[in-house]
């Protein structure tokens, strides 16, 4: 959906974004928050502050606004009585992405994060509303661009796309300004001494940062924070792909303490999926973006932490603690505690072994195809490497802007590994052009530039020719996220992926053929079908040897692990008791 088809859905739509409560509606509340009174110019939320929850509007009038990291304000909304102020922010208070000012005596009900969550599930139809309108805010502060942090740099500059593509994968509101056209970015720029192909972000406080990573630009727009964790959770999921948050969802709804650790973004590879179509319910398809952006919603809604970015370091499996419980380290230096712990850190993108590939990363060679990268392709060719069903989707969906699309695979052809409703779909569609036998010999351009051309070879006969091309994308597979596991001993397959159930089993026995093998043993002795080779730590979705690498299959490991998991706690109580 373009920028103007998205707008005029949204306006369409302005009655679900900024609903009136009935008096009933406001009744019902009542149960859930704390009467709070503002006089006029006192401040309810403030962009850039952790935001208390959300309020509803008793009486007086809220001016409500936009306002960006270099303090531009744009005015959004006024609200009155039956009103209510937040976005998905108020669910977990982190900080809001708008001002909110009292225009004379305004009373208001606050409900906090918690309380908030608590009325959306026992007051299920008015809990819909409230998260429809949410959600609905969200996606209207991204389409705006007028809130949160400003990027400022160079247009399709690599080290802008990187923090776009960060932004835009977590559901974060952005606005870019080209440092050519802005007299005030280009003095700020050289006030910070960037260079020119830098990016500099400005957060909404007015920090400045020049070239900041990812886990640092998070931290100053609030995504995380840095304070120490000393709770007990049941569950701690490291990875927040389909299966990850399959399983937040389900363990969350059913009472369980959760939190999701993610080191990039949520939606893992599917999250860059233009369109999935094979998964049920679906039958116009949906964006992987889309669905696992819902799948966030819910997994919040249900109590689910997520910390992303927040990268593992490593699990300790030792059961050491007070407790017995796992030990989480994270890279930042701190130490989360879980009676069970969840592998779904899914797989990296595997490179390919072509000389320079490093010098073009995010300057023409990318591992995934989305509306950021989309408009670089507008009426050029580009090169697609790979024939599974991810390569299939952004073939289709690269096809849409460039004016041909080359499609190379080492094989004979796409049917061993693709699904065939997009085998149908490449094959009818003229622009897309499948090159069997075929890869990538070599690279040419300047890093700083950015790619030009690839040289190609057939296998088949030999002959190398010459593609002029400024973009390349990658879908050669992935090796499994594992190094973390370093300091636990889960038992993996050749490839590094993570044995659970009868694989288990059947390894430990090929270790130690002395190990009974009879059913008893099986049963009583051996881990659940999802389970690794250490006790109380699963396995789902990629990550998984055997799993079947589809969007489908990891989020059936997600909510079919639960019950283990359940069966785990179950057992470890007794243990723990006085």
């Amino acid at each position: 959906m373009n920028a103007e088809a998205s707008h005029h859905s949204l306006e369409t739509r302005r009655h679900q974004m900024y609903p009136r409560l009935s008096a009933c509606d406001m009744a019902r509340m009542q149960r859930f928050g704390t009467p709070q009174t503002f006089g006029p110019g006192e401040t309810l939320l403030s962009a850039g502050k952790p935001g208390p929850g959300l309020y509803l509007i008793l009486g007086g009038t809220v001016d409500v606004c936009h306002r960006d990291g270099m303090g531009n304000t744009t005015p959004l909304i006024q609200h009155t009585r039956g009103n209510f102020s937040g976005e998905l922010a108020a669910m977990s208070g982190k900080p809001s992405l708008v001002d909110a000012v009292a225009v004379d005596t305004v009373e208001t009900l606050l409900l906090p994060p918690s309380q908030l969550r608590a009325l959306i599930i026992a007051e299920a139809d008015l809990g819909e509303r409230l998260v429809r309108a949410m959600i609905l805010r969200r996606v209207g502060l991204i389409e705006s661009g007028a809130s949160g942090p400003v990027l400022i740099g160079r247009p399709n500059s690599a080290a802008l796309l990187r923090l776009q593509s960060f932004l835009h994968s977590n559901g974060e509101p952005y606005r870019v300004v080209d440092v050519a056209q802005d007299a005030a970015a280009a003095t700020l720029i050289e006030e910070y001494g960037a260079a020119p192909g830098d990016v500099v972000a400005v957060c909404p406080d007015g920090a400045v940062l020049v070239n900041p990573p990812e886990a640092t630009l998070a931290r100053c727009i609030g995504m995380v924070d840095e304070a120490p964790r000393e709770e007990l959770f049941d569950v701690a999921i490291a990875g927040a792909g389909p299966a990850g948050l399959a399983t937040a969802v389900y363990a969350a709804s059913e009472g369980l303490r959760v939190v999701v650790l993610d080191r990039r973004a949520y939606g893992g590879q599917a999250g860059n999926s233009a369109r999935i179509e094979n998964y049920l319910g679906f039958p116009t398809g949906i964006s992987g973006g889309a669905l696992t952006g819902r799948a966030c919603v819910q997994a919040e809604k249900f109590g689910a932490e997520l910390l992303i970015p927040t990268e593992v370091q490593s699990l300790d499996c030792a059961r050491e603690g007070p407790e017995g419980e796992l030990l989480i380290a994270l890279t930042d230096g701190r130490k989360l505690r879980a009676r069970t712990a969840v592998i779904a850190s899914g797989a990296r993108y595997r490179r390919l072994a072509v000389p320079r590939l490093s010098d073009f990363e995010g300057r023409g060679i990318w591992y995934w195809a989305s509306a950021l990268e989309a408009p670089l392709c507008v009426d050029t060719e580009v090169v697609l490497v790979g024939g599974g069903n991810s390569a299939g989707q952004a073939a289709v969906f690269l096809s849409e802007h460039a004016s041909r699309v080359h499609v190379l695979v080492r094989g004979p052809g796409l049917a061993d590994s693709m699904s065939r409703y997009l085998i149908d779909r490449i094959e009818a569609t003229s622009n897309i052009e499948l090159r069997p036998y075929t890869e990538i010999t070599e690279l040419h351009g300047d890093p700083l530039r950015g790619l030009d051309a690839v040289t190609w070879r057939c296998g088949r006969t030999g002959t190398e020719s010459r593609q002029d091309t400024r973009n390349v994308f990658l879908f050669v597979g992935a090796e499994p996220e594992t190094d973390w596991l370093a300091g636990c001993p889960v038992l993996s397959d050749d490839k590094g992926f993570v044995l659970t159930g009868a694989d288990v089993r059947r390894a430990q026995r090929r270790a130690d053929p002395t190990l009974a093998a009879d059913l008893e043993w099986q049963i009583e002795s051996g881990p659940a079908a999802l389970e690794s080779s250490v006790p109380g730590v699963f396995a789902v979705g990629d990550v998984r040897s055997g799993s079947v690498k589809r969007v489908g299959g990891a989020i059936g490991e997600g909510a079919a692990v639960v019950a283990q998991i359940h069966q785990c706690l179950a057992r470890m109580r007794p243990r723990r008791s006085p």
